[in-house]
């Protein structure tokens, strides 16, 4: 078993090992060889294996997400924990526990803060850093949940089985675009099981940044450390 949250740049254990071992057999170049720590070598072969699975943009940054490192974990013989930040708040779900059922939450900006306000006191953010970067991410990712945005059919996540809304299993939902799989990991204990409402797809945001891009608790680093939450900077993937 391989815990996505150890396998981060900068870091040094076994869990890196495993991966850097497995990225070899698959003839991805590190020339330092198995060494356990996660440096450019390892993010660059990282990155060549992303593509071949057809990552792309964003997806392909050479940092380990739950459905890059799951792809390789089929390749090489091992199992992924994708619980990260989900683990600490007892919410993890099954994809199978995902559910598809719009509750038609209000959209614009006014309704992105108010939900960003419950979204940030369920997960223990301060909201006078998580609440604009929200609005921002959800201007940006959804038009503040409009409701002709809230399905994305043709980026690269669009692949995977129809789910019962009718759309592949693997395509970004709701206003802040989460794929299913991303919030069946991230999700937050008490909120819906559906992407589709606003609150619970903002809490399984907010577990998601701080697990990968290392956002602290209070959310003071949020727009610096994801440029797509900040409005400040171009728009840029997630």
């Amino acid at each position: 078993m391989v815990a996505l949250s150890n396998v981060r740049f900068g870091q040094t254990n076994e869990d890196i090992r495993t991966v850097q071992k497995a990225l070899i057999a698959r003839g991805r170049k590190i020339p330092a060889g198995a060494t356990g720590h996660f440096g450019e070598e390892t993010r660059a072969a990282y990155r060549a294996e992303q593509l071949a699975h057809g990552f792309t943009g964003a997806d392909a940054d050479g940092i380990p997400g739950c459905a890059s490192l799951t792809a390789l974990g089929r390749h090489a013989g091992f199992s992924v924990d994708c619980t990260g930040a989900a683990v600490r708040n007892g919410g993890r779900l099954s994809l199978s526990q995902v559910t598809y059922h719009d509750p038609h939450n209000d959209f614009g900006e006014a309704a992105m803060r108010r939900y960003a306000g419950t979204a940030c006191q369920l997960s223990g953010m301060d909201p006078k850093y998580g609440v604009p970067a929200l609005i921002t991410i959800t201007k940006r990712e959804s038009a503040y949940n409009n409701p002709k945005y809230r399905v994305n059919d043709s980026d690269s996540n669009a692949r995977g089985p129809l789910a019962p809304d009718g759309h592949r299993q693997n395509c970004s939902r709701g206003a802040t675009q989460c794929i299913p799989a991303t919030f069946a990991a991230y999700h937050q204990a008490g909120t819906a099981t559906t992407p589709y409402d606003v609150v619970a797809d903002m809490c399984a945001t907010i577990n998601y940044v701080r697990d990968r891009y290392h956002v602290n608790q209070s959310g003071s680093n949020f727009t610096a450390l994801v440029q797509q939450a900040d409005p400040k900077r171009p728009p840029h993937g997630y």
